[in-house]
């Protein structure tokens, strides 16, 4: 009798033995931990941030959301260094330095233009650009409606031949006498075979072409730095320039020509054809803040340039500048005679 009463005590022992023996695996709890084999396993979502192994864990509970993790931070830090972008390399292996927006100006120390007599140049400048907007563009936009490309190219031709043996005297005396044969070779070839130079048959025979002037040599002779200064009508010059003019004069064919309407007619049309190739550049002057200084600049280094290329003695196929007035365009008396 006592075995039987017992026997209900013992299976309630055992009941609550088994249930207090189940792990708490069986009732799966939403914020279970997970092994560390399978959180490398586990995506990350995107609002966590995954601690590396040096950088102490931070108590999101405590901390709150104003303060980043210092991981965060460093990161912050360099995204500011930013690396040159492909721009700015291409900026640098053009010009030899930094770009702009890195204080090229600075970096490089370039000297502003010499240009002492700036109050005066203006003052000519404004009245050069009357005379050309109200005279020298029409004509040249007119020229450019009415003649045919062809016919365009013909007369730039015929008067850059005409510069050759200019070129030619400058080209000796800056002691090159290589491009000198070379130019006279073109002038000899152009003027036959290119019907009096309206055809340049010199460069489809890799004949390099050259411009030279007497401004050039003198600047190779070792008058480097010349002030800035613009004459009314000629544009752009240096007082070095100035004095070239005088140089150049004897030998321009243009002043020779005894007949005063044929020789004045030939000036007004080497005039509107050098304006003609001049309207590419119109809508940049027209655009820009200070269009004085940006002609004064362009001006001085391109001369810059020619002068450093003939002191280099470098062989190439240069065209004609045009941003100057040639001396032989000008309707002025003969002082060579």
């Amino acid at each position: 009798m006592s075995l039987i009463r017992t026997l209900p005590l013992l299976a309630c022992v055992v009941l609550l033995a088994a249930c207090a023996g189940k792990p708490a695996r069986d009732s799966a709890p939403a914020s279970r931990l997970v092994e560390p084999s399978q959180a490398i396993e586990q995506p990350v979502a995107a609002n966590d941030v995954p601690a590396a192994a040096e950088t102490p864990a931070v108590d999101t509970e405590t901390s709150g959301h104003d303060t980043p993790p210092p991981a965060a931070a460093s990161a912050g830090t360099a995204s500011e260094e930013v690396a040159p972008t492909a721009a700015e390399d291409d900026f640098a292996a053009l010009y030899g330095g930094p770009s702009p927006s890195t204080g090229a100006e600075e970096a490089t120390g370039a000297s502003p233009s010499y240009d002492p007599w700036e109050k005066y140049n203006r003052g000519v400048h404004r009245f050069n650009n009357a005379v050309d907007r109200s005279v020298a563009r029409p004509l040249a936009t007119a020229y450019t409606k009415v003649v045919p490309q062809f016919a365009r190219t013909g007369v730039t031709n015929f008067f850059s031949n005409l510069r050759s043996p200019l070129t030619m005297v400058n080209q000796l005396l800056q002691g090159h006498a290589d491009d000198a044969w070379d130019t006279l070779g073109r002038f000899l070839m152009n003027s036959t075979f290119g019907i009096g130079g309206l055809f340049d048959p010199a460069s489809k025979a890799m004949v390099p072409k050259r411009s030279e002037d007497f401004g050039q040599t003198l600047g190779t002779w070792g008058w480097r730095q010349s002030r800035y200064v613009e004459l009314p009508f000629f544009g752009p010059r240096t007082v070095r320039d100035v004095f070239g003019l005088a140089g150049d004069m004897p030998l321009s064919p243009i002043r020779q020509i005894e007949m005063d309407k044929v020789r004045i007619g030939l000036q007004g049309l080497q005039l509107v054809d050098t304006r003609a190739q001049l309207m590419a550049v119109d809508s940049l002057r027209d655009t820009a803040v200070d269009e004085y200084a940006l002609t004064r600049d362009a001006w001085l280094q391109r001369r810059t340039y020619q002068i450093e290329r003939d002191l280099r003695h470098n062989r190439g196929d240069d065209d004609d500048d045009p941003t100057t007035i040639p001396v032989d365009a000008m309707p002025m008396p003969d002082w060579g005679n």
